[in-house]
């Protein structure tokens, strides 16, 4: 695979540039899960006075010829390799090391996501990030999930009901994301928990990967609502009532 080169030549860069501190590598390689789909993605950590001179499209071409290098709207850099294959870059400096630490979960063992740490800093602040993310546990936080899947299903059926087609395929989109998370959390499978699309339609039951297909109000509730009273069932909570029949009536 293409990507597998692309790895390989980042790698070597890193080894060959002392501007760079550290880098890290992350997503479906670092995990072991990449394919021929799957994109390159990178931390890379320069020193500030070599970051400061950086030409960012320049680096990626180093990798590989790239047909377009774009800085996208989170502040990554996002090469088009051929293919096409996406490369994910984030151009930060060591000041940027401590933030890793407050990432939710890194998605991958330590090992196999260090490309390069010059100076001993990015290992042990990256070790200190859960593997996997803190999941809904307590009633609260559950009921705060499906509370969020409530949300953007009743602003679907009202701007629906307006003739807003476009703004209600927005709103149902967050709520399909929910409902993934409502149905991983009550099938135990958490494993894509940070993107629950991923592997969804071979990790979770067909029906719910047909409501998410469908992803009409009615579709999303009828789902959506026996998973809410699944995860209520076994945390102790109590359904709202008055919010079910609303909802049983907005998606009739």
């Amino acid at each position: 695979m293409i990507q597998h080169d692309l790895i390989a030549r980042v790698r070597q860069l890193c080894r060959d540039d002392p501007g760079i501190r550290a880098a890290l590598m992350y997503g479906s390689f670092a995990a072991g899960q990449g394919d021929e789909h799957s994109d390159v993605e990178f931390w890379l950590l320069f020193e500030p006075a070599a970051r400061a001179a950086l030409d960012p499209a320049a680096w990626c071409a180093r990798v590989a010829p790239v047909n377009l290098v774009v800085r996208n709207e989170f502040g990554t850099h996002v090469a088009f390799f051929p293919g096409p294959v996406r490369g994910e870059f984030h151009f930060a400096t060591t000041a940027d090391i401590a933030s890793v630490g407050e990432w939710p979960a890194r998605g991958a063992g330590v090992a196999s996501m260090v490309v390069a740490d010059r100076d001993g800093l990015l290992t042990p602040v990256l070790a200190s990030v859960p593997e996997q993310p803190a999941l809904p546990a307590d009633p609260v936080e559950v009921a705060e999930l499906c509370g969020r899947f409530a949300n953007w299903l009743v602003l679907a059926a009202h701007v629906t009901a307006r003739g807003e087609q476009l703004r209600a395929k927005d709103a149902l989109a967050h709520a399909a994301r929910h409902l993934l998370w409502m149905a991983r959390l009550a099938e135990g499978s958490t494993e894509h928990w940070l993107t629950p699309s991923r592997a969804a339609e071979a990790e979770l039951p067909s029906r719910t990967v047909a409501a998410v297909a469908e992803s009409t109000p009615a579709a999303l509730w009828r789902e959506g609502r026996e998973r809410w009273l699944t995860l209520l069932a076994a945390t102790g909570g109590e359904p709202p009532a008055a919010l079910f029949a609303e909802l049983d009536r907005l998606a009739a």
